[in-house]
This record gives structure tokens, sequence and C-alpha cells, in this order.
């Protein structure tokens, strides 16, 4: 099946055939599985062609439906726009507004060429050009374009800085993400949107995002929208995955905004929501197929739980210059990796979706350019930075500190 994304088109509602524009990436990686598709699909498309112009009555039977076809998901850390990333993309847009795509093309071509795409939106949108970094972030809304032409399709928004501005930073947020047709959930505008997860559809599965977060830096939900944000509960997050299997989900995905800041090895909260979440069951069938998570603005582990793929932490993807509690400017604040997951179809019938592949992508933020780099292919193409070697040296230790190789978790070029 080739790439079918299909965002929310309104709160409570399926989704429905609406699409965004695709990216040009994007719609090179479509053209090219058109092609690897045209033998098998020749095969039963003429058939389908001769039926139709076949009388009513005639002895051809009904096409059967395609099997599914299996899909890749990626998923990237915190975009986190300090005062010199907005500045940035001011400059990229050459001083007319905001462009955020520039600096993230060097990982749209890993983005677009997934079936899906999954990115974690820390910080909310402000208006009228009040826009601002550390420490209350009110982002511009062009964040919203340069992510859906990078090729995403969804995106948390469950962030201890989702209050930072509200009910209306919120509202500006998630109004940018449906014009930008990027999915969301995490924050929400109505109790129904709240409690809706961000469908998805590809490779014949339905799928479902739900995003959560530990905390809202004291921040109270506005009055009388308790739902405003979603809370790292352990109870909500299994009643919320059974939920989505009942509304017929296929796979399900966890975006998890947890851990502690600035600590590579992942916290025990960590570790022990990841224990009892990927050991729910329904019927035995796990309730929950992946874990992603961010916050801790460093990469941390990924590890194969109970039989499922976690990511403690993804480390950010955009962000400024970042300093330590102790004031220290420390390089691992730009440092983050892509994961990659390729989903086959279930062997039988009350059966999951199966990881068969699950790789990491090193990538860097290079402050000093305002570009993100995908490491790995920049060092291939002939980059001689021994800053790009050691970020990838450091981003793939602390990606296999778990044992991750040993369940097969490999790095990947591009």
């Amino acid at each position: 099946m080739t790439r079918r994304t299909t965002p929310r088109t309104a709160p409570g509602h399926w989704p429905g055939t609406a699409r965004r524009p695709s990216s040009p990436a994007r719609r090179a990686a479509l053209a090219l599985t058109a092609v690897l598709l045209t033998a098998s699909a020749a095969a039963c498309a003429e058939p389908d062609r001769q039926r139709a112009r076949e009388p009513a009555g005639s002895s051809g039977a009904p096409a059967a439906p395609a099997p599914p076809a299996g899909f890749t998901l990626v998923a990237t850390g915190d975009v986190l726009p300090h005062d010199s990333v907005i500045e940035q993309a001011r400059a990229d847009a050459g001083y007319d507004g905001y462009d955020f795509a520039p600096m993230l093309a060097a990982v749209a071509p890993v983005v677009s060429a997934a079936d899906l795409a999954i990115c974690h939106m820390e910080t909310v949108y402000g208006a009228d050009g009040d826009y601002s970094g550390y420490p209350a972030f009110t982002s511009p809304p062009e964040v919203a374009a340069g992510l859906a032409a990078t090729g995403y399709d969804s995106c948390s928004t469950a962030s201890n800085h989702s209050l930072d501005d509200g009910a209306d930073g919120i509202r500006r947020t998630l109004e940018a993400l449906d014009a930008a047709g990027v999915a969301h959930h995490g924050s929400a505008r109505t109790a129904t949107e709240a409690a809706t997860p961000a469908w998805l559809e590809a490779g014949g599965a339905k799928v479902a995002q739900l995003a959560y977060t530990f905390d809202t830096n004291g921040h109270e939900p506005p009055p009388g929208q308790p739902w405003a944000v979603s809370p790292l509960d352990e109870e909500r997050i299994v009643a919320d995955a059974r939920a989505a299997r009942r509304s017929g989900a296929d796979v399900v995905v966890l975006s998890l905004h947890w851990g502690t800041e600035w600590q590579t090895d992942p916290d025990e909260r960590q570790l022990t929501l990841a224990r009892t979440l990927t050991a729910s069951t329904t019927a035995g069938r796990p309730d929950i197929d992946l874990i992603i998570g961010t916050h801790a603005h460093v990469p941390q582990a990924y590890e194969k739980v109970n039989g499922t793929w976690v990511i403690y932490g993804m480390g950010d993807q955009i962000a400024g210059p970042m300093f330590n509690h102790y004031g220290g400017h420390d390089l691992r604040g730009n440092q983050g990796s892509i994961g990659r997951f390729t989903f086959a179809p279930p062997a039988g019938a009350g059966a999951r979706w199966e990881v068969r592949r699950a790789e990491f992508i090193p990538q860097f933020y290079d402050t000093g350019a305002g570009r993100l780099v995908q490491l790995p292919a920049a060092l291939a193409d002939g980059a001689d930075r021994d800053d790009y070697r050691e970020a990838q040296e450091s981003i793939s230790e602390a990606v296999l500190s778990r044992g991750a190789a040993a369940d097969g978790l490999t790095m990947a070029g591009r």
C-alpha cells in the first residue's frame, strides 16, 4: 500500500479522506513506491477494469481486498524554538515572516519517506509577532507549516510548556497544526478532542497516537478545562489505549513527556512505567505497541520491554544553545535520535502488528549554522567535523546503553 495519512478532520470523528498537500520529498517517495508496486498492481488492475465493462450478471467475481502491507513509522524529539531558533527562521524567510523548513531540510528525506512520521511540539504558539523563547515559550505559528513541509503527519502536544500561554496558547497551536494538516494529541480545546487520539492510517493499519506529560511547570488547567492537557497517569493511559483498540486501532503509539532533564539514564519512574504499560494486555494482546519519549533534552536509551519497543528519550530535535543545571553550555542538548520502526501485519487473528525492524539515526542541531544535521549521512558525504563524529558517538552510546543491540536495534545511515 502506498503512503496514506488521514489526519483527524473533526474532534470525535474517524479520519476522512482529506489529505494535506505533500511536500516535494514526500511526492518523490510516493512516486518511487508506486513504481515498485506497479508489477503487482497491474496484475489486478486490468481485470478490475474489464469487470467494470462487463454487463450485470456476468461471471466475473469481485476482487478480494488487498492484504495489509505493513508500514514504517519514524519519530523524533523535542521541537523547542528558543529566541535564536526563531531569529534563524525569520532570516530564512528573508525577514518577511518565519520559515522553519530550511533548518529541518536535512531530515526531510527520512521523515517524508516513512509511511508515518511523528514529531513532538513542545511549545505553544503566539500571535501577531509576540514570540519568545525560554522560560515561557510562545513560538511563531509558522512552525506547523515547517513540520508539514518536512513530512510529519502528527505531533504530540503534551509537555511541561503546554500551558505557558494558557488556553489561548493551546488554541493557537492546534489551529495552526490543523491548518497545516498535521494531526495532534496531548492538548485540547474540548473534552471530546482530549479523548480522541490522533488517527493515522498506513499499510492497511489504523494507528492511534496518544500523548501525555508528567507536568505543566506548576500551571493549573484553565478554569473549567481540566482536560486541556493530558496528564501522565498510568490508569488513564491504559484506559485510553483500550478505548482506541475498541475504536478500531490496530497499532497504539504512546508519546510520553517524562524523565529527568540532563540525565542520560532513564529515571525510576520511566523504568517503572515502561514495565507496567508494556505489560498491560487485553485478551492476551498488548494494549500498547510502541512508546516514544521526550523531555530530558539529551538522548536516552531504546529498550525492548515485555516485547514492546520503548524510546526513553529522543533528545532535542530543534533547540538553541542549551545550558545544563550547572550553567554550562552542554552540547548534548542539541543531540537527538530519529527512531524508525517497520511494522508487519499480524501473523494470525488476535495477534499484534509486530516490529520487524528497529533502527535509529543520530541527528544534531548545529546552532552555528542554524541547521539540523543527519549525522551518518553528513559524515558519509564527506563532512570532516570532529563535533559531528563526537555527537554521533555520544548519541549511539546513549541509545544502545540498555542492550537494545541484542534485540536487533541498528543504526541506519539514512
